[in-house]
């Protein structure tokens, strides 16, 4: 298998051009053998937009194929071009055109990840209603990548169950859900879906980690349900599926105090696995990704767990708000290219 990580562009209206010509620039330890899956044009006129007044633009490099990257000499943003150019794109603008060249890019990189041509896929940022006109019949990448490595594995959506996990160097967080309503997340706490959370992040941890990973599960509700006086589902569906888990020998316990479980397993003192737990089981999206934030979004990694590919992306949107102005942060892009050289090598 090829060593390269492909960095996907991103939608190109909004700050993923930007960061990426930025990470370049700024971190190339990180970038090492690194190269951007998208468009040229697109990646010189971002890196020309960053130059100081009277400087040079941080240089462009097209490669042919993705075994060049690994001979870019150094200070140099290597492209492959493998999608078919823009034809109009508008900063901050959303557009279908958009939509298509981060979608394109998005499908070629996780295919050639599923063929083995590179190592892992770094995701910039996109824009999901761009997605959506450009008639990409998916909320986002990981419903993507779902259907990619599906279709590669010759087996439906429902028998390729992902889980998304935010993570920084002080805590780690799994979700049973990710995208819903509140209500609905509530109604997603059952036992098969819990249960099979606990499995792919036994089993993507344990490959990551090199070891069994200690698992804490937060409950749903307040006090972790406090015995049945605040909610039955900690007692009904959250406390067997962890009973089931430890009986396939999943290191899981809990479940625990939503208020509590993330303090305990946070790092201390900058020590990796240092903490209670190396990772919290969330119930629910803001459950498990406001303590992650809190530390820190320039920090914050997305990681998809359960696909057989790597694939990492920053915590940030498209910021069209900012888009061309030379403002936008590439430090949770950088730790992404970080993760992902991790997992990879795991």
């Amino acid at each position: 298998m090829n060593e390269a990580i492909a960095i996907t562009l991103g939608d190109p209206a909004g700050i993923s051009p930007e960061i990426i010509a930025k990470a370049f620039r700024d971190a190339p330890d990180a970038t090492r053998g690194a190269f951007v899956a998208g468009d040229v044009g697109t990646m010189r006129q971002a890196s020309q937009a960053l130059a100081a007044p009277g400087r040079l633009a941080w240089p462009v490099l097209q490669i042919d194929t993705v075994a060049q990257a690994a001979t870019v000499p150094p200070g140099c943003i290597p492209v492959l071009q493998v999608i078919a150019p823009p034809s109009h794109i508008e900063q901050g603008q959303v557009s279908a055109e958009a939509g298509r060249v981060a979608g394109d890019c998005v499908v070629w990189a996780a295919r050639a990840a599923l063929r083995g041509e590179i190592a892992a896929i770094v995701t910039a940022p996109l824009h999901k209603e761009a997605l959506s006109a450009a008639g990409f019949p998916y909320p986002g990448h990981t419903e993507l990548l779902q259907a990619e490595a599906a279709a590669h594995l010759g087996r439906s959506v429902a028998d390729v169950p992902v889980r998304m996990m935010l993570a920084n160097d002080e805590l780690r967080t799994v979700l049973v859900s990710i995208h819903m309503s509140l209500r609905h997340a509530i109604e997603a706490v059952h036992f098969e879906g819990v249960l099979q959370t606990l499995r792919i992040t036994h089993r993507a941890l344990t490959h990551a980690l090199g070891r069994v990973p200690r698992i804490g599960v937060a409950g749903l509700n307040p006090h972790a349900g406090e015995g049945g006086l605040f909610g039955s589902e900690e007692r009904d569906i959250i406390a067997p599926a962890i009973e089931a888990a430890r009986a396939e020998g999943i290191d899981a316990s809990g479940p625990y105090a939503p208020d509590t479980v993330f303090m305990r397993a946070r790092a201390k003192h900058g020590v990796a696995s240092s903490g209670e737990f190396d990772v919290v089981v969330a119930m629910y999206h803001d459950q498990g990704l406001i303590p992650v934030k809190y530390l820190g979004v320039d920090k914050g990694v997305n990681v998809t767990l359960g696909l057989p590919l790597v694939r990492t992306s920053p915590d940030h949107g498209t910021a069209f708000d900012i888009a061309g102005r030379g403002v936008a942060d590439a430090a949770s892009l950088v730790e992404a290219l970080r993760m992902a050289r991790a997992l990879k090598g795991a």
